[in-house]
């Protein structure tokens, strides 16, 4: 991969990562909140709905940046041809490699991210300083297992569908997608991930909000799912799906959307 489309990759990912994580925070909070152990209206309801958005707003850029020049040069590096029945193979092992990279920076962030969206009242500076000092750097990445293991697979659905549905619609008419194309590709394709990956979601957000030396904060994420399901069963499993799908299809568009155009401009 040449240095320019590395650059322009980094580039485009960060900026397509800033404009869909501002833009869909709101249902991003939404989504927490009925996740949240405590329930919807005791973790907010729909006060302070951009609570934890500076989090999100630092974490953005690098964390999407990340995923994408991983993505991108991983998937120059394990080249197919396109009617390589290989294809699909490179995309889940790029995506599953962005992601790896990627939650190194995003997982710090979505702590504290989703304590501020569940306790309003405090602030996202607050919430930093209070988990460093009880819990140290360790507690800015408690969750990063089970995010690691909700975003593979997320991306193992999402990635190769969104370049599957762009390589039919080129098909179809007979020359490359246009760039809104592309991010009507993504919304399906991350719609769908979505919804077969809310479980881990939810599973990883638990984990995220568990006291500090509680069985569920050890990062078990089986042990998470097991306690959902005996307490709320198949709802509490999918908890927060609908605001969860209607997020991802439309971050999608947005997402791959911008990042396709934002390239396509710097190269």
């Amino acid at each position: 991969m040449e240095p320019r489309e590395s650059w322009a990759a980094l580039a485009a990912g960060g900026i397509a990562g800033v404009f869909v994580d501002l833009i869909l925070f709101p249902l991003d909070t939404v989504k927490t909140r009925l996740q949240s152990p405590q329930g919807f209206r005791k973790a907010g309801g729909f006060r302070g709905i951009y609570a934890g958005v500076p989090s999100t707003a630092v974490g953005s850029f690098p964390n999407a940046a990340a995923f994408f020049i991983t993505y991108e040069n991983v998937k120059s590096v394990l080249h197919h041809d396109s009617t390589s029945y290989l294809t699909p193979v490179t995309h889940m092992v790029a995506a599953s490699f962005g992601e790896v990279v990627a939650c190194l920076i995003r997982v710090p962030s979505e702590v504290v991210k989703q304590r501020a969206q569940v306790s309003p009242s405090a602030g996202t500076f607050r919430i930093l300083s209070h988990t460093l000092y009880h819990e140290g750097i360790q507690g800015l990445y408690r969750g990063y297992k089970s995010t690691v293991l909700r975003e593979i697979p997320f991306s193992l659905v999402q990635f190769p569908l969104w370049e599957f549905l762009k390589d039919l619609w080129s098909w179809k008419q007979g020359h490359v997608v246009d760039s809104w194309q592309s991010a009507v590709c993504g919304a399906f394709a991350g719609g769908f991930a979505a919804a077969v990956t809310t479980p881990l979601d939810v599973a990883k957000t638990r984990i995220m909000l568990a006291k500090a030396g509680s069985t569920t904060a050890s990062g078990n994420v089986l042990a998470a799912l097991g306690g959902i399901w005996r307490t709320q069963g198949l709802p509490g499993l999918f908890a927060g799906v609908v605001p969860r799908m209607a997020a991802i299809s439309l971050g999608g568009f947005i997402f791959l959307g911008t990042y396709e155009k934002t390239r396509q401009l710097l190269l």
